[in-house]
C-alpha cells in the first residue's frame, strides 16, 4: 500500500513551476522535489495547507491511495 502525491499533475494544471511553488510555500526546491517524487515519509499539515492554498486545491487532489 502507498500514498501517491500528485503534485506534478496539479502544477501542470495550474501552469506553475516547482521553483515558484517552493518560493510561495517557503520550502527549498530540494524538499519540494523529494515530496514530488514520493520519497517523503511524512508531510506537515502546515506544508500541505500551504500547497493547497497556493494551488487552490484540496488535500484529496494532492494525495491518492494505491494498494
Amino acid at each position: 500500500m502507498s500514498i501517491c502525491i500528485n503534485l506534478d499533475i496539479l502544477l501542470v494544471k495550474k501552469k506553475m513551476h516547482s521553483k515558484e511553488l517552493a518560493e510561495i510555500i517557503g520550502i527549498t526546491e530540494q524538499n519540494l522535489s523529494i515530496l514530488k517524487t514520493g520519497k517523503v515519509k511524512a508531510i506537515r499539515l502546515k506544508t500541505l495547507a500551504a500547497i493547497c492554498k497556493a494551488l487552490d486545491c484540496q488535500p484529496g487532489d494532492l494525495l491518492s491511495y494505491e494498494s
